[in-house]
């Protein structure tokens, strides 16, 4: 019997991904840090609550949020995603309907007209959400939205609009499942490590070797992917758009990507719009 596995590009079986939250000042040391090891991630921006230009926040303030001009500097070009975390920051499952979605809606506009880039992301504020928040996502043109409850896991995704991390960067399990992470061996099915976190938690713990740590452990290595959420989440639907025949001898990808899979321990990699005869 056949068996068939997702690959990540140059047929990796290990990718992985970071999510941060409200477009503090502590995020520009952040994607220093990230860039220095190759590492990618995704930051949700409140577009609603961009600091006045000019701010001067009082000392030991340490959530201090970024003006427009500063978000602009930080990520624009970065290579790192910008993706929603709602307007305001409401709790959106205490929200009417309407209000809910203006919420998403607005955010994604301002950041769209911003970055002059299309976003479909997003992580929930405060982490809350229902199901009819999940549903009206799908309405405001959401694929995916990230939760805060931790699987300590690296299993790949299966609801987006209910996106589990691994777990948060304070978790006392961080080092030990990098290390599984970093030296393990995915065989059958890929793995994915999905970080998330504040930036300005760093400062306010006086930890930032962390996140350094983390990323000199995990980072930089030609096994893993390193990618940002929607890049990640495009891979994934794109490879499970391939279609393979009854006998499993042929393949086609009807997407415009390159996408790579194992199967029966033998690693191939499809063109797009290729049809491909399986010996």
């Amino acid at each position: 019997m056949a068996r068939i596995y997702l690959r990540f590009p140059q047929g990796r079986a290990k990718a992985l991904t970071l999510s941060y939250d409200d477009g503090v000042e502590q995020d520009m040391r952040l994607v220093e840090i990230l860039d220095s090891y190759g590492l990618k991630g995704t930051f949700n921006l409140n577009s609603g609550l961009y600091a006045p230009e000019g701010t001067v926040y009082p000392s030991g303030q340490i959530h201090r949020r970024m003006t427009k001009k500063q978000v602009l500097r930080t990520f624009l070009g970065s290579g790192h995603e910008v993706a929603c975390h709602s307007l305001t920051h409401p709790y959106l499952d205490k929200l009417p309907p309407a209000m809910a979605a203006r919420e998403i809606i607005k955010d994604r506009e301002n950041l769209e007209r911003q970055f002059g880039t299309i976003v479909r992301g997003m992580a929930y504020p405060y982490g809350t959400y229902s199901d009819s928040v999940v549903e009206m996502l799908k309405s405001c043109g959401i694929v995916y939205a990230r939760t805060v409850e931790s699987t300590n896991s690296f299993r790949i995704p299966t609801d987006w609009l209910r996106l589990n991390p691994t777990c948060h960067h304070d978790s006392p399990e961080l080092m030990a499942l990098a290390e599984k992470f970093a030296g393990g061996e995915a065989s059958r099915d890929p793995w994915l490590f999905y970080l998330w976190g504040h930036s300005y938690e760093f400062e306010a713990n006086g930890n930032w070797h962390v996140i350094e740590e983390f990323a000199r452990h995990t980072g930089s290595r030609d096994d893993i992917w390193y990618a940002t959420n929607i890049e990640i989440y495009d891979y994934i639907d794109d490879y499970n758009r391939l279609q393979f025949s009854v006998e499993g001898n042929r393949a086609q990808n009807p997407t415009a990507r390159t996408l790579w899979f194992e199967m029966d321990g033998r690693l191939f990699d499809i063109a797009p719009g290729q049809t491909m005869e399986i010996s």
